[in-house]
């Protein structure tokens, strides 16, 4: 299942040529239309942004659990996916519900936000406050640092974790995912994978060129196909 969910970008159904090597080994593929959005109109955005950014994570939880219900899946055979300000969904939920999949993947994720948002020497940082909140004023500070994924790291079990991220990244700096993953290695109770692979060549985009852009997808997939058993 992915998830996206920010800037009140549409995450519409497309074809994917990337995702038959998944659909081919019987993996079904969902988009969860989470507020944060604008699947829905303006509303479903705005009312997934600010001070109301929890809902984007509850959303994309309830998702997962109508999934669930259902019949299309189980928590323990659900992997989720989200990169970029998606990166910051899935750290979020797993902090919330870590017993919501089997597995996650997160690219270029978007870890640390309130340091991040903190520091307006970084190119994006100042025109993020639209989105987020400017956290030098105390109600925006305490909301992000209610969610952001790095502050909120606990002692308990948390799944199967791929996280991907470029060393010239300068929208997510790569430091973001390193310091997260580190944390949650120190902290988590489990002994369930938690990989980190940084692209020593790449940006916020991921791999450039044909072919190693798919190795990259190649990579993530094989993460997945392992987890779910279905490798052979």
């Amino acid at each position: 299942m992915y998830g996206y969910g920010s800037y009140g970008m549409s995450t519409d159904p497309y074809f994917s040529i990337s995702a038959l090597p998944l659909l081919d080994r019987g993996v079904i593929y969902a988009i969860a239309h989470i507020r944060g959005g604008q699947e829905l109109g303006r509303h479903w955005y705005d009312n997934g942004k600010l001070l109301q950014k929890n809902n984007t994570f509850t959303d994309f939880i309830a998702c997962a659990d109508h999934l669930v219900a259902i019949g299309y899946t189980s928590h323990d055979r659900l992997v989720i996916r989200g990169g970029s300000a998606g990166g910051l969904l899935l750290g979020a939920v797993l902090n919330l519900r870590p017993d919501v999949c089997k597995a996650a993947c997160l690219s270029v994720p978007f870890v640390d936000a309130l340091n991040t948002m903190l520091d307006d020497t970084l190119p994006l940082t100042v025109g993020e406050y639209e989105e987020w909140g400017n956290p030098n004023e105390k109600k925006y500070y305490d909301y992000i640092l209610s969610y952001s994924p790095y502050d909120n790291i606990q002692a308990k079990d948390y799944p199967n974790v791929l996280v991907l991220t470029g060393f010239h990244d300068t929208n997510v700096s790569y430091w973001e995912p390193a310091k997260w993953v580190a944390k949650l290695r120190e902290h988590k109770t489990d002994n369930n994978l938690l990989l980190l692979k940084t692209n020593m060549v790449a940006g916020h985009s991921g791999a450039s060129g044909r072919y190693d852009a798919i190795r990259e997808i190649a990579y993530e997939y094989a993460f997945v196909l392992a987890i779910l058993g279905l490798n052979s």
